[in-house]
């Protein structure tokens, strides 16, 4: 049970401790703080084996202007915390009795404080296959844009929304990627969405490398000597040495300039103390176990965000969550978070937004005579005039048939397509169905106006195939 709304019993120094700066913990404090909550907030970013810094740096203005926009972003984020009344310090927070967290500064300093509830933010980190040389001489999200360079040719390792995100930006800048997916490309989005994204990305000069898995990474050196004579000197340009293992058993080398792995995140868990209190995580993921309220086995513990065990996790949903703890925390409301219509987007050249079931999972549910596809290509606005493919946008929607065609999954690969999802996310949450869709006014021209007159199927789709009329 939550514990009873009211004002402090005074006996520990916060009201509320948050550890790990994540959105969801970011989102708790600041709404504790409004309600007259003593709130104290706990960050400190653990650099990576290449040793990320707090900020990005290199490659000249791009990065430079990057840079200065999470340098502002954080100084605001700051400013807006201790407007609220969050003590925000830049320290390390751990874990060690009931109520009690040992708080350790960047100068090693370490100090004790209690707090009636603690919440647990510390969010994900990027993970590693266990491969040779991958540490040394591999990078993670995280250190890409700490390059002193342009990446040049990259090798993604993995076809995790991330890494989909970072091919298409980094082929945007004119660089040659290689995508070395690790099973499927986007696991856990809808199958036929996620090919369509590949066929995008292959169509446009990305290469994928299938049936492939990353055995060894090895460093070797290009010595390249000065343009003329004028120019003797000589530099040292180091490059990976990539050792790659086909499922036939096969080997071969390639060179890249830089290997990004990209194999999915893993929870930072592990040395914040949760062992002490007993607070429960899966022994497979290492995720906090938690119920309905995002209460841990220990009373006076939370967690939120991606922390949590089997929860979908984006940003907007943790913050989404966050706000509605602390409102049944101080706030003497008793909303649960509803994690039935979550809003997604992979961030590509061509953006994939969805919201609800893919299609497989819709026909697993209900079974596939009571699941009807509604689909269509279209053509931006935007695109006609430079003339850009006509069949590179697409959306379908994914329908409940007996229950009146509610809307149970909503897909859209296009320009902009996270802002065009979003209000139809509220009207998914609303019980939206095809007829109230195609009652629906579009405005005229633009794109999310195609979600109005939807009228191919895919049974129809598929018919027209069989009969060689496509």
């Amino acid at each position: 049970m939550d514990p009873s709304v009211g004002p402090s019993t005074g006996l520990c120094d916060y009201d509320l401790l948050v550890i790990g700066g994540g959105s969801g913990g970011l989102a708790v404090a600041k709404e504790a703080a409004r309600r007259g909550r003593k709130v104290l907030l706990l960050d400190l970013m653990v650099p990576s084996p290449r040793g990320t810094k707090r900020g990005w740096h290199g490659w000249r203005e791009l990065v430079q202007a990057v840079q200065q926009q999470l340098e502002s972003a954080s100084l605001e984020l700051e400013r807006e915390l201790r407007s609220c009344g969050v003590s925000y310090l830049h320290a390390r927070g751990q874990i060690v009795g009931p109520h009690t967290v040992q708080v350790t500064n960047i100068n090693g300093s370490k100090r004790t404080v209690t707090a009636d509830i603690v919440i647990i933010s510390t969010g994900t980190t990027p993970q590693y296959l266990g491969r040779p040389g991958e540490r040394e001489y591999c990078l993670v999200s995280e250190d890409l844009l700490s390059l002193p360079h342009p990446p040049g040719r990259t090798l993604v390792v993995g076809g995790s929304p991330e890494g989909l995100e970072w091919a298409g930006f980094l082929f945007s800048l004119g660089m040659p990627v290689t995508v070395m997916p690790q099973l499927h490309i986007l696991p856990g989005f809808d199958l036929k969405m996620a090919e369509k994204m590949e066929n995008h990305l292959i169509v446009h000069g990305v290469d994928f490398l299938h049936h492939s898995s990353l055995t060894k990474v090895d460093q070797v050196v290009d010595v390249i000597s000065g343009k003329s004579a004028a120019e003797p000197e000589q530099v040292s340009k180091r490059r990976c040495q990539v050792t790659i293992t086909s499922k036939e058993g096969q080997m071969k080398q390639e060179i890249f300039d830089t290997v990004l792995l990209a194999v999915g995140r893993r929870p930072c868990t592990g040395d914040i103390g949760l062992e002490c209190v007993g607070v429960q995580c899966s022994q497979d993921t290492g995720k906090i176990l938690v119920n309905e309220r995002d209460q841990t086995s220990v009373d006076h513990i939370y967690a939120i965000g991606s922390v949590q065990h089997r929860r979908p996790t984006t940003t907007g949903l943790s913050m989404h969550a966050g706000k509605l703890l602390a409102c049944r925390l101080y706030g003497g409301n008793d909303i649960l978070c509803d994690y039935t219509w979550i809003p997604t987007v992979v961030l590509t050249p061509v953006e994939y937004a969805a919201c609800g079931l893919s299609e497989e999972t819709a026909s697993l549910t209900f079974g596939d005579a009571n699941v009807e596809v509604y689909h269509s290509y279209y053509w931006p606005l935007e695109w006609r005039l430079p003339a850009k493919n006509k069949n590179s946008c697409y959306v379908k929607v994914i329908c409940h048939i007996p229950d009146q065609e509610r809307v149970v999954g909503l897909h859209i690969m296009g320009p902009n397509a996270g802002d065009i999802l979003q209000g139809f996310v509220t009207a998914m949450t609303c019980g939206l169905t095809k007829q109230q869709l195609d009652a629906t006014v579009g405005v005229h021209p633009y794109s999310a106006q195609v979600f109005t007159c939807l009228t191919q199927t895919q049974r129809m789709s598929e018919a027209l195939m069989l009969r060689g009329n496509c």
